[in-house]
């Protein structure tokens, strides 16, 4: 209290003892502001010009400085600005006297997880590359819990907290997974609101770009050297950066620099950390060469590519760079983990722009064979040769991603040891498998007892899978409570079936629950299901509070249903609402499914008012479902603008009107009612030559879902080239449902070797089909040939 009325009088408030030190102390270029200007010159910044996304982060920070707790985090591509944005909007706190902390050693992760519980009021928390907290596969979920938690605890704020991540990384975090799959992300993604992440343009528009000349005409020589460059593409952050002298040194340098950056690209996208040992990079090399180039090689052409590659070039940086690994300090007398020391011999960085320059125009290659052979004979990380393992699974590589499994669990992946025993189990080595459940289990790891249950399970082994599951639930499995808890429950045993349930939930599973309130409601115990209910929502499962609302509605709760499926809305599942709207319409409830859908859309959820208006269009009640289309298409819904505009144009031959009031709202801004026309047109009316006009149109706008749907069109007029172009770039989009689809029709077709070709190119890609293991039942060897029998 002391302290807050101190802040209240404006007076210096007495020093927090949490980590961190004063904003004013700290240099830029060591909160990673990549340097800009000449190598040999002094660091300096150039001047700044302000965006949009810098709008947010001020008033994030006078929020702060109000008293509230806030976080932002920035979304953009490798050097587009981030966290110079982030250097600059902190900089009245600094004078205002606010702390900054950066959590670095010994590593990111455990450094942020070990000190976040002292953070203190006034604190920065500045989580620039926020993969390596929030990404960490040990340590990501307890640190975005600590995160909410600071964020939360009003005694300790108020404090500020900035990250940046790549697009590729937020997109990873946000994806739900598929139902009854692991949810590694789940914290990360609570923590990630839409309300807390800015996206950052990759270039300078028009009035940045005037913005930036106006500041070279007074004298900054930096963004004046910049925008000579930059001035046409508008990419002056990336310029500053060094990012097109990278790049030139990528494409014009020597064949064996050149093999050992796509080596190094290639280790990245896949998942191998950071630093890359040299012995490996060497030998991974190799079969990226021609053979001409190949047979070219001097003696020392190692030793010749990575002194050309060290050569910093404009900004600073170098394309691949010796890097110098922190020592792990710890206390005196302090065990180190029960982990393989750093790899033996030299390790390098490669530069972040052509990382991501590698993700973006290597993702549909795989790599060659001296990269999986190098990758087995020297990698020691076992999270790297984990997750390289699954990305060979993913390309069907299966035959090496088995020794990478063999490797990982050999350098200490507790994570790797669930592979074998699968792998073991469906050989038919049953005791050895489950001697490496125990084993993963004594290690903190249930999953492989979890998995092997399923499995014996899947098998018919029912006495065996139970036997199995009670030992993965004592150890405490999410998975296995949750079985175990339906076992109980259908045997009777409903007190001890509550208790497994309430530890599965407890674990991060709340299945269990859900499973255990529907077979309650099914037997009309209504009270109990609703219990049950609200403690699988309390576990964050949003389906249960649709089944809460269905409950109420039942005895005639309204206003209570309207409030579970309103909260449900809230937390992300606006179908709750369009499902409740539905079912009372269906049941002549009209007046009160209006009023639901109306209710909505205060709360901005319109998916009622539009699924209202649909159910009323398909029962001919036209002038009613028009009137709803409006209001949500009035609230900004495209999908519902669409369907307005097309209900009209069916019933008052308002074709041309229609057509213009589409084209209005893509030109104010709401390009997605391009595409739902389109939908439309090609589905309801067969229109399809309409529809391509207009997926084209969407495309044109940004709308690149318009992708899939086009390829399928020009597929079915025989466009196989353009049609396969088209879907490789929705699979860009994580559309990857579009490849999977060609192939398909191509294979129905009679079009094998085009089908073939395609399914391939997917493997290569990491796109999985489900009849890969049927096509390929041993895999694929590095270049693309069928493995031949292995085991």
């Amino acid at each position: 209290m002391r302290r807050t009325a101190a802040h209240e009088d404006g007076d210096t408030p007495r020093a927090w003892p949490g980590p961190g030190r004063p904003i004013a102390e700290w240099d830029p270029h060591a909160l990673e502001v990549h340097p800009a200007g000449p190598v040999s010159g002094p660091r300096m910044l150039p001047g700044y010009v302000r965006r949009a996304h810098d709008q947010v982060l001020a008033q994030a920070v006078e929020e702060a400085r109000q008293g509230q707790s806030r976080m932002v985090v920035l979304i953009g591509s490798s050097s587009t600005g981030k966290t110079r944005s982030c250097w600059e909007s902190v900089q009245p706190l600094a004078e205002a006297g606010w702390r900054l902390w950066h959590p670095f050693d010994p590593t990111r992760a455990s450094a942020a997880l070990d000190d976040l519980h002292r953070v203190g009021p006034r604190t920065v928390v500045w989580l620039n590359e926020a993969q390596h907290y929030l990404g960490d596969n040990q340590l990501g979920e307890q640190i975005a819990a600590a995160v909410h938690t600071l964020l939360t605890q009003s005694e300790r704020g108020p404090v500020l907290v900035l990250g940046t991540l790549w697009p590729e990384y937020e997109r990873q975090y946000q994806s739900v997974p598929a139902p009854g799959s692991p949810d590694p992300h789940s914290r990360v993604r609570e923590l990630l609101a839409a309300s807390r992440t800015v996206t950052v343009p990759a270039g300078f528009d028009a009035e940045a770009l005037r913005a930036a000349a106006a500041l070279a005409r007074r004298g900054d020589r930096l963004l004046a050297d910049a925008l000579t460059r930059a001035s046409a593409h508008g990419q002056v952050t990336q310029d500053l950066a060094g990012a097109p002298q990278l790049l030139y040194s990528y494409e014009h340098g020597s064949p064996a620099a050149r093999a050992m950056l796509e080596a190094a690209m290639d280790a990245r996208r896949l998942g191998i950390g950071l630093h890359l040992p040299q012995t490996f990079l060497t030998d991974a090399a190799l079969d990226y060469l021609t053979e001409a180039e190949y047979d070219h090689l001097a003696d020392d052409w190692a030793e010749a590519a990575y002194a050309e590659l060290a050569r910093p070039v404009h900004g600073r940086q170098a394309p691949l760079r010796r890097a110098s690994p922190r020592p792990i300090r710890r206390p005196p007398g302090t065990l180190p983990p029960a982990s393989p020391g750093p790899a033996a011999g030299p390790v390098f960085r490669l530069a972040d722009y052509l990382e991501q320059h590698g993700r973006v125009t290597r993702m549909k290659l795989c790599p060659p064979l001296s990269f999986w052979a190098a990758a087995h004979a020297h990698l020691t990380d076992p999270d790297s040769l984990a997750t390289l393992a699954e990305a060979a699974t993913r390309r069907s590589r299966l035959q090496w991603a088995h020794h990478l499994w063999h490797r990982a669990c050999e350098a200490g992946s507790v994570n790797a040891l669930t592979y074998l025993v699968e792998f073991q189990e469906t050989a038919g080595n049953h005791h050895g498998a489950e001697d490496l459940a125990h084993q993963a289990a004594a290690s903190a790891n249930t999953r492989a007892l979890s998995r092997l249950a399923e499995l014996r399970r899947a098998a018919g082994d029912n006495e065996g899978a139970d036997l199995l599951d009670r030992k993965a639930a004592d150890a405490g499995d999410g998975y296995a409570l949750a079985r175990l808890a339906g076992v109980l429950e259908l045997a009777g045993e409903r007190q001890a079936a509550e208790a497994a349930a309430y530890r599965a939930a407890t674990a991060g599973n709340p299945d269990g629950l859900m499973k255990m309130a529907d077979l309650r409601r099914a037997e009309g115990k209504s009270e109990d299901a609703e219990r049950l209910y609200q403690q699988t929502a309390d576990a964050g499962v949003v389906e249960a509070l649709f089944s809460l609302a269905e409950l109420r509605e039942r005895t005639g709760d309204y206003t209570g249903a309207n409030a579970f499926v309103l909260q449900a809305a809230k937390l992300g599942d606006s179908a709750a609402v369009a499902h409740l709207v539905a079912k009372r319409e269906h049941l002549g409830r009209h007046t009160h499914a209006e009023a639901l859908a109306k209710q909505a859309l205060h709360s901005h959820t319109s998916d009622g008012l539009l699924e209202l208006a649909r159910i009323r269009e398909l029962g001919s009640y036209h002038k009613s479902a028009e009137r709803l289309y409006r209001q949500a298409a009035s609230a900004g819904d495209a999908n519902a603008l669409a369907h307005w505009a097309w209900l009209r144009e069916r019933r008052s031959r308002h074709g041309e009107e229609a057509e213009d009031l589409v084209q209005q709202a893509a030109a104010a801004g709401n390009p997605h009612v391009l595409y739902h026309l389109a939908e439309l047109r090609q589905h309801r009316d067969n229109d399809h030559t309409g529809a391509e006009d207009l997926y084209r149109q969407a495309l044109t706008t940004g709308d690149t879902r318009a992708l899939r749907p086009l390829a399928n069109i020009l597929e079915h007029d025989g466009d196989h080239a353009n049609a396969e172009a088209l879907a490789e770039r929705a699979a860009g989009y994580e559309y990857f449902f579009a490849l999977i689809y060609l192939a398909s029709v191509r294979e129905k077709a009679g079009h094998a070797d085009l089908a073939e070709k395609l399914y391939l190119r997917m493997a290569d890609s990491g796109v999985v089909a489900a009849s890969f293991d049927e096509r390929w039942p041993y895999g694929l060897d590095p270049d693309g040939s069928p493995t031949s029998p292995w085991h």
